[in-house]
């Protein structure tokens, strides 16, 4: 059985597989595709409804229990299309 996580923009639970996972780095957010990366991670659908919500929420500061703002710019960028290899992608 497939582990379940909750997207932090719709706040529905889906598969692992179906979400991806990001993690703060220095105030960035990055996106960790093999979801290996050390830390707190949070889980989002990859659109950008779950992304903007998100944001809008301020999802990705609670929980990722990190204080201040956040840099979007690779999160924002993967979803549009851009930066498709990013953290080991293939």
């Amino acid at each position: 059985m497939e582990p379940v996580r909750t997207c932090v923009g719709c706040r529905t639970r889906a598969p692992r597989s179906d979400l991806l996972r990001v993690v703060a780095r220095e105030s960035h957010l990055v996106i960790d595709e093999r979801a290996v990366l050390p830390g707190r991670g949070a889980w989002v659908h990859p659109t950008s409804e779950c992304l903007s919500a998100a944001l809008r929420r301020r999802a990705f500061v609670r929980a990722l229990r990190v204080s201040g703002p956040l840099d979007t710019q690779t999160i924002e960028k993967r979803l549009n299309g851009y930066g498709q290899e990013v953290n080991g992608s293939k």
